[in-house]
């Protein structure tokens, strides 16, 4: 859904405190099970005032304790303290119940979900959505002459997300989605073999070598053997296959793959961001020259050494988007005059994040400039850089 900016009820113009400071409600799980990641993400948000200079903005923490109803009253309690933009919270949960509570007040605020069900104008979902990476890997396949698509993904919330992303993204690519097929559990045998067609593509030669065995002569288990060294299996009905999955599944899925006659070439195997957490990729041959795409892990790493030397550990991934969140009130807090408006936060250049450059959308959504990677025997190889610009981004 696209919406234009300017048709949106303009926000209050955000008011400075006496001390001449925009106050941001910093909505985290500062206490329950999820405290060590809101502590973290607590942490990477007062660091990106350092670094972004937050002269004109200072963070007003409030826990929620991963808690709906206590970060709605969190929320309340900000706006009747005067915050003028809304950090958070963490869970779509929470996310709705803010979103709720701060529905009439014109605040915007940056939720650091997921869940896009969540998005809308005048809240936007600052997680890593599933989508842009799809259409970034569905886009470069296509560029290659991929024209079939075939999924195969987990039956989880997230499986289901990434198949629905993945259909949008091969119908707006021109492409056509031939096979899909989600699996339970840690079993993804039977789901590779009906992916594969492999009955109707193998049973034939099958049938011959059972044909030849069967005769019980010498000859018979000759050419039993000749037809099976002979054999020529059709190749599967689609050019391009994502799997999204990772850790020990996805390896279990991907050792299928030729089992069940799925070769690269010529099937292009593609991922999702969550394979450049699996250094040790190439170690399956399968996934050996498969494409995913994913943020600029170097601007992650000068993010995690920057918080090392701050706080004397490594943030957990979750933490970014705080950072990025906290970073994106304080550019637009600093300019003269100060503009929260929803033209200011979808700016169409976008703002310097953790992970690279990240654009709100009108919609809620966010966009992310990705690298397109490779899996190779010896780790990732970058094919083609983040884009420095939205402009670039063809996708």
């Amino acid at each position: 859904m696209r919406v234009d900016p300017s048709a949106l009820p303009p926000p209050a113009r955000p008011a400075l405190g006496p001390n001449g400071k925009l106050r941001a409600a910093l909505l985290l799980p500062l206490s329950g099970p999820q405290a060590q990641v809101g502590e973290a993400m607590l942490n990477a948000a007062t660091l990106a005032l350092f670094q972004h200079g937050g002269g004109k903005l200072e963070l007003l923490p409030k826990d929620t304790g991963g808690d709906p109803a206590r970060a709605a009253a969190a929320a309340r309690e900000a706006l009747a303290e005067g915050a003028g933009a809304i950090l958070g919270p963490l869970f779509a949960a929470e996310t709705a119940a803010v979103a709720s509570a701060a529905s009439a007040s014109g605040v915007p605020v940056l939720a650091f979900t997921t869940d896009a069900t969540q998005a809308r104008p005048g809240v936007w979902v600052l997680g890593q959505l599933p989508e842009p990476p799809v259409r970034r890997v569905v886009a470069a396949a296509r560029a290659a002459g991929a024209e079939r698509f075939a999924l195969l993904a987990p039956d989880t919330p997230f499986g289901r997300l990434v198949a629905e992303a993945y259909a949008r993204a091969v119908a707006d690519s021109g492409g056509v989605l031939v096979r899909q097929e989600l699996y339970a559990g840690d079993n993804p045998a039977p789901a590779v073999r009906r992916l594969a067609d492999y009955d109707s593509r193998r049973g034939p030669i099958d049938a011959q070598v059972r044909a030849a065995r069967a005769e019980g002569t010498a000859e018979g288990r000759r050419r039993a053997a000749q037809i099976q060294r002979a054999a020529r299996i059709p190749p599967p009905p689609f050019d391009a296959l994502l799997l999204a999955d990772s850790g020990e599944r996805l390896r279990a899925a991907a050792a299928l793959l030729p089992f069940y006659d799925i070769d690269s070439p010529p099937v292009r195997i593609l991922g999702t961001p969550l394979f450049a957490g699996m250094a040790d990729a190439g170690s399956e041959p399968a996934l050996v020259g498969a494409w995913f795409a994913a943020p600029d892990e170097t601007r992650r790493e000068a993010f995690v050494a920057r918080y090392r030397d701050a706080y004397g550990n490594d943030p957990p991934v979750v933490a970014g988007i705080a950072f990025d969140a906290a970073a994106i009130i304080a550019s637009l807090v600093n300019a003269s005059p100060p503009d929260l408006s929803p033209g200011a936060l979808t700016n169409p250049a976008g703002f310097a994040g953790v992970l690279g450059l990240v654009r709100l959308m009108p919609d809620g959504t966010n966009r992310r400039a990705l690298a397109l990677i490779e899996v190779t025997r010896d780790g990732f190889r970058v094919l083609e850089p983040a884009p420095e610009r939205f402009e670039d981004v063809m996708f």
